[in-house]
């Protein structure tokens, strides 16, 4: 082998000292994470930095945080950021050089500056509520109100939140012994699928809309890092445009996030959520029930008022029955005396009438009579010179066969009996 060849380990060797030498100190550095994960108490992070127009990669990098460090660093910008890392998210770190001959390069971080996290969310934050209101949802929920008997409740949460328990059994055990009814649609509460698992659920309440009076988002029994999620502008716009009420619990003291912002109402607790219907329905019975007085009180009143009337009218009636009763009793005797006299004059006019309809009437009749005793003179007269035995008498006959006359001789035939009637008497033949 030449002297001028080096092997991989000689050279990776090189590279080390080089890079020890050259950066010996540490480094803030502002960069994205594209990816973070943990691993036996260590944390690796991959980072990248973007081009801010085009949003394409310019340079990456790894890095690590070993685990010695990881456990002071975590905890302190969880409690000041109310976040965990995760991708997407804008950090600075601070950070040394470190070359491995077997593992290659690597940033090692030391520290993470929760201050810059938190005005980049901050600024984000800022965005999507501007975007949002230039939009004109960013109040909508609050132009909407819980119905009255706001009872049917929709419930997105873990499955198996203690928060989610919490709150049915807050419902469930009021004191007013109220009843509602909470359907669950699981989702997401914590990690990166957060959004996406929110708006599925109420993509599923909105097709059953008409089964459901509000919404409740809830989140509890976890911690109160990571809440990334919920401060969304798709998640966002989804809950801001939603036409039912929807009440957010998620369970964490830091500044609202835009979930809440854009809520009907924000508490701070599941059990808070439950107390808040429970606050509204009690104050609807509330006000059924001094109705209800009002209603009573006020019939109670009327009641008394017509009873007290119809005891005055009970004094008063025998005196006004008496005046209505002669007034009535005098109106009717005028009325008899009218009817009397109308029916008399009545009367005698219809007589006047019979007698000169029975004047008439004997006159026609006598006249009828007459026409008609004429007439039947004139059908004697035609009657008597139709007289069969008046053409007999001439010297004529009739030939009858069985009671009816024969007109033609083909009519008989040898054998049959006839009968000719004379003037005077008949004869019997035979024909042959």
């Amino acid at each position: 082998m030449s002297n001028d060849t080096l092997t991989l380990y000689e050279l990776n060797s090189l590279v080390r000292q080089t890079i020890e030498q050259a950066l010996d100190r540490e480094y803030w550095v502002e960069a994205e994470l594209s990816e973070c994960r943990e691993s036996r108490g260590h944390c690796y992070m991959e980072l990248v930095e973007k081009d801010p127009t085009s949003a394409t990669p310019l340079a990456r990098a790894s890095a690590k945080c070993w685990r010695s460090q990881w456990l002071l660093v975590k905890p302190y910008f969880e409690r000041a950021t109310g976040q965990t890392l995760h991708e997407g998210m804008k950090v600075r770190l601070k950070v040394y050089a470190q070359f491995h001959e077997a593992f290659g390069f690597s940033w090692i971080v030391t520290d993470i500056d929760p201050n810059f996290t938190l005005g980049d969310m901050a600024r984000k934050r800022q965005e999507i509520i501007r975007q949002l209101k230039a939009e004109g949802v960013f109040d909508l929920q609050k132009e909407l109100q819980l119905p009255l008997f706001c009872q049917r409740i929709a419930v997105i949460s873990s499955a198996g939140a203690a928060g989610y328990g919490d709150f049915v059994k807050q419902l469930s055990g009021n004191q007013h012994r109220l009843q509602f009814s909470a359907r669950l649609f699981p989702a997401t509460m914590q990690g990166e699928q957060v959004e996406q698992s929110i708006i599925d659920a109420l993509n599923s309440i909105y097709q059953q809309l008409e089964q459901f009076d509000c919404v409740v988002i809830i989140r509890g029994g976890g911690g109160t890092a990571d809440l990334s999620g919920f401060d969304t502008l798709s998640l966002a716009e989804n809950v801001a445009q939603f036409p039912l009420p929807i009440i957010t619990g998620i369970g964490h003291d830091r500044d609202e996030s835009i979930l809440d912002m854009v809520s009907f109402l924000r508490v701070k607790t599941p059990t808070a959520a439950a107390q808040v219907l429970i606050d509204h329905l009690a104050q609807v019975l509330q006000r059924i029930e001094q109705a209800e007085q009002r209603i009573t009180t006020y019939a109670r009143g009327q009641i008394d008022s017509q009873r007290t009337l119809l005891a005055s009218l009970a004094i008063r009636i025998p005196t006004l029955f008496s005046l209505v009763r002669t007034r009535e009793e005098s109106l009717l005797d005028r009325h008899r005396q009218r009817m009397a006299v109308a029916a008399h004059r009545r009367i005698e006019k219809h007589a006047e009438r019979l007698d000169a309809i029975s004047y008439q009437l004997g006159t026609i009749i006598r006249q009828h009579l007459t026409q008609g005793r004429h007439r039947l003179e004139l059908l004697e007269q035609r009657s008597r010179a139709l007289d069969p035995q008046l053409i007999l008498n001439r010297g004529y006959s009739i030939t009858l066969m069985h009671g009816k006359a024969i007109n033609k001789a083909s009519q008989l035939k040898p054998g049959d009996e006839i009968e000719t009637r004379l003037s005077e008497g008949t004869i019997k033949s035979v024909v042959k």
